[in-house]
């Protein structure tokens, strides 16, 4: 027997007298079940403000996929200097903007570089770290030593922002010199975007979920090469399975490399973004940041 029809059936047996009484029954189960909403509405607004309201006391959620050692040492610096109770969340880079403009947490502080295509969906910090991206191979391969002067003219450093003859000519050298090679990078990343946007048909993109996955398959030979920012490759190369691994290439800067790398909020969490930008400031001014990535990296890429 359908709901509908034992509705109907039972409305029989009510009296004439009671049928008021059971529709101010109906009408106020509608308005409990509204009122419950609208609170389970409220707390949810609360609890997204709450590290405006209790600066101190507050708790703010991050995303934390694959940091590096020193990223979590500016995050734990930053949410120190905010007051902050931070909580880490994982998630996989793919979906990292969209988890965060889906409330599951606050702010990415990942690495992530500052780009224009992202701004058009986040607000971004203002830049804390740069670190160029570059090309390894495998020592040995035919594509090693691409930056000595006789494949790029002796540019070892290329800013896409301000890119001149010299530059433009290296690049095309690049490409020539690896036209064919299968390049491995991460998805969704500025590294992708480069080869889309100045190799594309000249190499083989191949895409992964992680860096760590492309760097095990460059060390097994499945991969020609790959593009990821240097401080990653300088980690791989310290590890067991990339002692056989070499730069090749200049270092590549701005254009679709972005202005260095900063936190991301949604765009409506200008409490957020002021508090972490503060935060920022100051560490860049003692010179905390510089601290940061001079043991990290052997060099100082603070901002």
């Amino acid at each position: 027997m359908s709901g509908s029809k034992l509705t109907a059936e039972a409305s029989e047996f009510i009296p004439a007298s009671h049928e008021a009484e059971m529709r101010r029954l109906r009408q106020s189960n509608k308005d409990l079940k509204k009122a419950i909403a609208g609170m389970k509405e409220h707390k949810r607004h609360m609890e997204k403000h709450a590290l405006s309201l209790q600066k101190r006391n507050g708790e703010l959620e991050l995303e934390n996929k694959g940091l590096g050692e020193e990223q979590r040492r500016v995050r734990n610096e930053a949410c120190a200097r905010m007051g902050v109770e931070c909580e880490w969340v994982t998630q996989d880079w793919d979906g990292i903007i969209p988890a965060l403009l889906q409330g599951k947490y606050d702010i990415i502080i990942a690495g992530m570089s500052i780009t224009e295509e992202r701004k058009e969906k986040v607000n971004f910090t203002n830049g804390y770290m740069t670190d160029g991206a570059r090309f390894a191979v495998l020592k040995g391969s035919g594509l090693e030593g691409l930056s000595v002067a006789k494949f790029t003219g002796g540019v070892n450093k290329v800013n896409l922002n301000n890119a001149g003859g010299k530059e433009q000519a290296a690049i095309g050298q690049l490409i020539a010199a690896m036209n064919g090679a299968t390049v491995c990078v991460q998805s969704s990343t500025i590294h992708q975007n480069f080869l889309e946007k100045h190799m594309s048909g000249a190499v083989k993109v191949k895409l992964y979920q992680a860096v760590d996955d492309h760097n095990l398959d460059l060390a097994a030979g499945r991969c020609d090469a790959i593009l990821a920012d240097v401080g990653s490759i300088i980690d791989f190369m310290e590890s067991d399975g990339g002692v056989d691994v070499a730069f090749t290439g200049p270092t590549f800067s701005g254009g679709v490399f972005g202005d260095g790398v900063g936190g991301a909020v949604r765009k409506e969490d200008t409490d957020i973004l002021e508090m972490w930008n503060e935060a920022i400031a100051a560490m860049s001014a003692d010179g905390t940041t510089a601290e940061i990535t001079k043991k990290w990296f052997g060099r100082d890429i603070s901002m």
